[in-house]
């Protein structure tokens, strides 16, 4: 079983992650409503939403969400959440990402907090010789086909060259009564090949941003944050 299957699952993950905060989404989405401009009564897509802070976030302002997620806990997490809210117009489901997620159904998409890229980890694609490249150009795929003409597409990373210059191997802590040891290292050309599968897809890269407060991306910005667009037919 690939290892995205499960570990979503598993409560030692929200001792691992306990800093994914409300806050943070917020300014995830207050940057990416001032960026794509959508329309107040907007169909908005959240592809591996988790447990709901963002599609909450834009649920909030009065979009009506979808919010999909290969976890089954982080769906039912994300509804309870959504439900203590007294949230309307927001629809989780548990969903692998690589599924149609339907046809010029949405206005809009986000894919946020580096939750992409899963399958390039021990996965192959008959479709490309490349690990995992087949399975992620699915996605995108998927995608595009989801948004209406106009529609905007935004996706979140760690910034590579940044998290390079700052790399710690491993580490030990403890949190929420475990003791956590952290490996981590970097499979090069991750970043590159997101931005290669858009014009694949029929998006088009509009405007590249480093933080959630907007700030231009460079080599040093923390975050790369990508807004692309759906063309619109001619005649």
């Amino acid at each position: 079983m690939p290892w995205y299957e499960d570990w979503f699952d598993r409560p030692e993950y929200e001792a691992v992650y306990p800093h994914r905060d409300e806050g943070e989404a917020e300014r995830a989405v207050a940057l990416i409503e001032r960026v794509a401009d959508p329309e107040p009564d907007a169909q908005l897509l959240d592809v591996g939403c988790g447990r709901g802070r963002h599609a909450r976030a834009f649920a909030r302002r009065g979009y009506r969400v979808t919010g999909i997620d290969l976890s089954g806990r982080a769906i039912e997490e994300a509804r309870e959440r959504a439900a203590t809210e007294g949230l309307s117009g927001i629809d989780f489901r548990e969903q692998d990402m690589r599924a149609p997620m339907g046809e010029a159904a949405f206005d809009g998409a986000v894919n946020l907090f580096s939750s992409f890229g899963y399958f390039g980890h021990g996965e192959s694609d008959e479709n490309d010789g490349d690990e995992g490249v087949g399975a992620d150009q699915q996605v995108v795929e998927r995608v595009a086909t989801a948004l209406r003409e106009g529609g905007f597409f935004v996706q979140d990373f760690l910034n590579a060259p940044s998290v390079r210059a700052g790399f710690v191997p491993e580490n030990t802590r403890e949190a929420g009564g475990l003791q956590i040891r952290e490996q981590r290292w970097i499979e090069g050309g991750r970043i590159n090949k997101e931005i290669t599968l858009r014009p694949q897809a029929g998006l088009a890269l509009k405007a590249t941003f480093g933080d959630y407060d907007g700030a231009p991306y460079d080599e040093q910005s923390p975050r790369l944050i990508m807004l692309s667009r759906k063309a619109r037919e001619k005649g």
